[in-house]
């Protein structure tokens, strides 16, 4: 789960430690408006997207005036923002944040992810901030350090302070960044997070330390942990399809191809994309309608699937352990009664009521493949949306 900057920047300033802040605006007037509250004479308005590079795409702008913010706000918001994370498509701009400027003297980076490989959370730090930290890494590797956390006992004081000195800071703001450091670490245990990014984290005029930007992603399987952190999460960036599978609770991500999938089972739907394209396919979407999927959730995974203009057959692949066979041919054949199919279903199913679920489907009066192995029902779907079958 994705939030936005102003969203990461409330949960660190819970935790103590120093940000940014802003005024958010979900149009070009509240921008102007925020403008005038704040009371600055330069501003800086900064889309709120969940994509990186922002400033590249023309997501980060400088504004003197009301009238300018306005403006700036009016253009973001009238096309979709492209950034080298976004792909060419872009993304949406619903809302900004209008920030004063602030007088920058040394930009840093810092970051907290989990190293699977130590089974640990890793700080990782640069004096490089404000630039893409996978190109600092590849063409100076040497000035990333990295500082192995041990989730039981969080960033300890002297670990925090030794990044803080290999940073380059004096000692006596070395104190106050090691106290930054481990209050991130603090906010990433506490929280559930997958990653917490500021980038950059600057010593602005002054000698104040301060997050200029936060990225934070938590981990969704421990959001029943924290009710508190409900009320950040947007549909607003989700494709329609992606709205209503969430709603579901269909595990559902649009793709680029033109095979729609329905599987059961994380794993049994990753193996399924990789044999279609290992069958010259492609698929159009990772849809899991997990173990314990009723038939009604059947039926609207199915739905959504072929709501996709650009799907031009559907595979459906169901291991029957939890979930019957017959059940789920009972949910395919629903949707296709209510909305029809005008392109070819190849289903293939395995486990319990097999026997059924494969006679369901054959006696039915739709025009449905069958297959007994993974292999033989990609090679199907393949052929038939290449016209081939």
């Amino acid at each position: 789960m994705k939030i936005h900057e102003y969203q990461a920047k409330k949960v660190l300033a819970k935790f103590g430690v120093p940000v940014h802040d802003g005024i958010t605006a979900d149009n070009p007037h509240e921008a102007q408006a925020a403008f005038i509250q704040l009371g600055v004479s330069v501003a800086v308005i900064k889309a709120q997207v969940y994509a990186g590079g922002r400033g590249k795409g023309g997501g980060v702008k400088l504004v003197r005036s009301a009238q300018e913010a306005q403006e700036v706000t009016q253009k973001m918001m009238s096309k979709p923002l492209v950034t080298p994370q976004t792909g060419p498509e872009g993304v949406a701009v619903k809302k900004v944040f209008v920030c004063p400027a602030v007088d920058i003297e040394k930009e840093y980076y810092l970051g907290i992810v989990m190293d699977r490989s130590k089974e640990s959370l890793v700080l990782i730090a640069s004096t490089e901030g404000g630039m893409d930290i996978e190109e600092v890494a590849r063409k100076h590797p040497e000035k990333i350090l990295k500082e192995s956390i041990d989730i039981r006992f969080g960033l300890l004081p002297f670990q925090a302070k030794r990044v803080a000195f290999q940073l380059g800071f004096s000692a006596e703001e070395a104190e106050a960044v090691s106290q930054i450091l481990i209050q991130m670490a603090k906010a990433y245990v506490s929280s559930d997070c997958l990653m917490i990014e500021i980038n950059p984290f600057a010593r602005i005029k002054g000698g104040k330390f301060l997050a200029l930007d936060a990225k934070i992603s938590f981990d969704p399987v421990a959001m029943f942990r924290h009710p508190e952190y409900d009320d950040m999460k947007e549909s607003s960036e989700l494709s329609e399809s992606e709205e209503r599978a969430h709603k579901s609770k269909l595990s559902y991500i649009s793709l680029d191809g033109n095979i729609g999938c329905m599987v059961n089972g994380a794993g049994l739907a990753m193996a399924t994309m990789d044999i279609i394209k290992y069958a010259g396919g492609n698929p159009a979407n990772f849809l899991d309608v997990g173990g314990g999927v009723s038939q009604n959730q059947v039926t609207e995974a199915f739905k959504i699937i072929l709501s996709d203009p650009r799907v031009k057959g559907v595979l459906v692949n169901i291991f029957g352990g939890i979930v019957h066979c017959d059940l789920v041919a009972k949910g395919v054949l629903g949707a296709v009664e209510e909305i029809g199919i005008k392109i070819p279903l190849v289903v293939r199913l395995e486990g319990t009521n097999v026997e059924i679920g494969k006679s369901l489907l054959e006696n039915s009066k739709w025009n449905i493949l069958t297959a007994s192995t993974m292999k033989e029902a990609a090679e199907k779907i393949v052929a038939a949306t290449s016209g081939k079958l």
